[in-house]
């Protein structure tokens, strides 16, 4: 796990300097080394790359990027794990190839010596690499299939008015670069006031972009562009079978995944907050650890105020399972005084991610290195109320299609009345307040998907935007958008719900604040279930058996959670989450507001300052759907913006 950065294209003094800068700006993603190479002479056409690392396979010098290939030339950094690179090794030493180091990096590199591109297929892991290729003085730039590793690109002219490509692993390291602007891409804000967090590939700084997940890209240094082109699409489930050979095959593979993820040769823990997800991960790599249960170390995060804090449950779970567990406390003084460092360490802004980077340095801060996290249960098995409300919503505005679009707004507007009572400054943002939104809809599920998942209702996310054109539809990039729709056409509904949740909310929000929050400690976070080849093989369940009863995740506890009581997750969802409600509302609310109430900060990211007044406002009073969630992604957008300077 790592810090990657580069450029491509005339290797001038200044771009050597960027590449540098932005190496240096990741030193929290790789304290361990770091490194930097360049193809040719400075004035040549070519590459430059730059490497922070975080070592964690073959921790000796060996591991050392960039690493060269003597044989050919090439050379890689790469960012990630590779978690079937035994079996990879073991290929390539039986048709003749020998390995330095025991690293994963090696394995790569000489795997894209014997198969090119299509070594790509071959990968069962997290990565985004880049390879110069010195036979064909090319370069091979590659992402992982779920997106579980970034890496943002931006391409334009430097200084003597050549094209050339800069890359790195944060957004943040192409602004410290220097080869970016410090404007906003208007169609990122707008994205990012409807979800709270920015939909790639568009990011918040106007010219980078987010490589897609399942991507790669092939550079020429004499005319650098950038053009991603698909090696993995997410599977369908139009052939899912019933009966118990897909549920052995899912078997299989999840227990290959948690295998594979506990292979370290540095301290391992595991993240457990009691929930299903974490607690099968837990117990499956409890089962498999080749030291026995008794040497895996399992971490919660506890809080004082009651309503919050489910310790209660992971300690049970762990005491069931056996492991060595830690219950971490987190008061509000504590996160007090690490909000800042948090705010600081957010490569984009997400209303969301403070919790992971809360835990990140808990969990560091106890000698752990690599941590196994639980990511990706509800959308694979229907953990979420958007699986039961999505294709009722969709339903519904079907239904309602012929009813005149004056008369669907006045019902909705009489329901949400009688539902919630009196309205303040800000009509209720709630499921209930979205209901004419809902009914405006084109009956699509992905039309419902969005409308359940807006933090705001569509007039209020108009008002936000300070008059400004629409840039997007129902805040996903029009080509983003396209592709969606294409995505889950003619998928069975739950299925379709399932890919929404894989491509919008896991992968453009908890996997991206995953890396960042966890990176900003020099911590790994694995997430067996996100294995590409678990993903395909849950695809292959049909739906009965792999989502109901919605909400339950029963096939889940039936794979990993035999040996747990059933009684301890017989309990209303909660998922982790910090006290926020309480604390925007105590130790917060003079910063929150002070920031808020800035007219010129507000100008500055394209929002209306009245209307943030009235959100605030509206928050303080508690009025209906107010959740922090919503006044949280403001302030952070701003506080993000201010940060790093930029603005409209």
């Amino acid at each position: 796990m790592c810090g990657i950065a580069g450029a491509i294209g005339s290797l001038s003094p200044t771009l050597i300097a960027a590449v540098d800068a932005a190496s240096k700006s990741q030193r929290h993603r790789g304290p361990d080394d770091d490194g930097a190479w360049q193809s040719g002479p400075t004035g040549s056409a070519g590459a430059a790359f730059g490497f922070r690392r975080l070592a964690i396979l073959d921790v000796s010098g060996h591991g050392h990027q960039p690493m060269h290939d003597p044989s050919t030339g090439n050379c890689i950094v790469f960012n990630g794990e590779i978690y079937n690179f035994l079996e990879l090794r073991q290929e390539l030493e039986s048709a003749g190839v020998r390995f330095a180091s025991r690293s994963d990096t090696e394995v790569v590199l000489a795997g894209y010596r014997r198969w090119g591109e299509g070594v790509l297929d071959r990968l069962r892991g997290m990565f985004a690499f880049v390879i110069w290729d010195a036979g064909s003085r090319t370069v091979l730039m590659a992402r992982d299939r779920l997106g579980i590793k970034p890496l943002y690109v931006t391409v334009g002219a430097a200084a003597d008015g050549k094209r050339r490509l800069v890359f790195a692993s944060e957004l943040r390291s192409l602004l410290a670069s220097g080869c970016t602007g410090r404007t906003l891409d208007p169609v990122a804000v707008d994205s990012y006031l409807w979800h709270g967090f920015t939909i790639g590939p568009h990011t918040l700084v106007a010219g980078v972009e987010l490589m897609p997940p399942g991507t790669w890209c092939r550079i020429d240094p004499d005319d650098p562009t950038f053009t991603p082109r698909r090696y993995w699409q997410p599977p369908s489930a139009r052939n899912a079978v019933p009966g118990p050979a897909a549920v052995d095959t899912l078997r299989h593979e999840l227990q290959t995944s948690i295998r594979q993820h506990l292979l370290a040769d540095v301290p391992l823990g595991v993240f457990l907050s009691g929930g299903v997800d974490s607690s099968a991960i837990a117990a499956m790599a409890a089962e498999l650890s080749p030291a026995g249960a008794g040497s895996l170390r399992t971490f919660n995060i506890s809080f004082d105020e009651a309503a919050y804090d489910e310790s209660k449950h992971a300690i049970e779970v762990a005491r069931q399972l056996g492991t060595e567990h830690k219950d971490i406390r987190l008061t509000e003084q504590a996160f007090g005084d690490g909000i800042e460092a948090a705010l600081a360490a957010m490569d984009q802004p997400t209303f969301d991610g403070i919790n992971s980077w809360f835990v990140s340095r808990a969990v560091r801060d106890h000698g752990m290195t690599v941590a196994l996290a639980g990511t990706g249960g509800d959308e694979l098995f229907g953990g979420y109320r958007s699986f039961v409300d999505v294709p009722r919503a969709a339903r519904a505005a079907r239904t309602t299609r012929w009813v005149p679009a004056g008369l669907r707004r006045a019902a909705a507007g009489a329901a949400a009345r009688w539902r919630m009572g009196r309205f303040g400054e800000v009509p209720p943002q709630t499921r209930w307040g979205k209901l004419g939104d809902v009914l405006d809809g084109d009956g699509s599920l992905l039309c419902a998907y969005q409308t359940h998942y807006a933090l705001f209702t569509a007039d209020i996310h108009r008002r936000l935007r300070e008059g400004r054109p629409q840039t997007t539809w129902l805040g996903l990039p029009h080509e983003r958008a396209t592709e969606l729709r294409e995505l889950v056409a003619d998928q069975p509904s739950l299925h379709a719900v399932s890919l929404l949740e894989q491509q919008s909310f896991l992968g453009e929000r908890l996997l991206r604040d995953t890396d960042w929050s966890s990176m900003a400690v020099s911590l790994e976070v694995r997430v067996p279930l996100l294995d590409h080849r678990v993903v395909e093989a849950a695809a292959g369940v049909d739906a009965v058996r792999r989502f109901e009863p919605l909400g339950r995740k029963m096939l889940l506890r039936e794979l990993a959670l035999g040996k747990v009581t059933p009684e301890v997750f017989d309990r209303p969802k909660s998922g982790f989450a910090l006290p926020m409600e309480l604390w925007c509302r105590q130790r917060l609310k003079d910063g929150v507001a002070e920031v808020l109430a800035d007219r010129a900060a507000c100008a500055a990211a394209g929002l209306d300052h009245d209307t943030v007044g009235r959100l605030w406002r509206s928050f303080l009073q508690q009025a209906p759907g107010m959740y922090w969630s919503r006044i949280w992604a403001v302030f952070v957008l701003l506080r993000w913006c201010q940060r790093h300077g930029l603005r409209m």
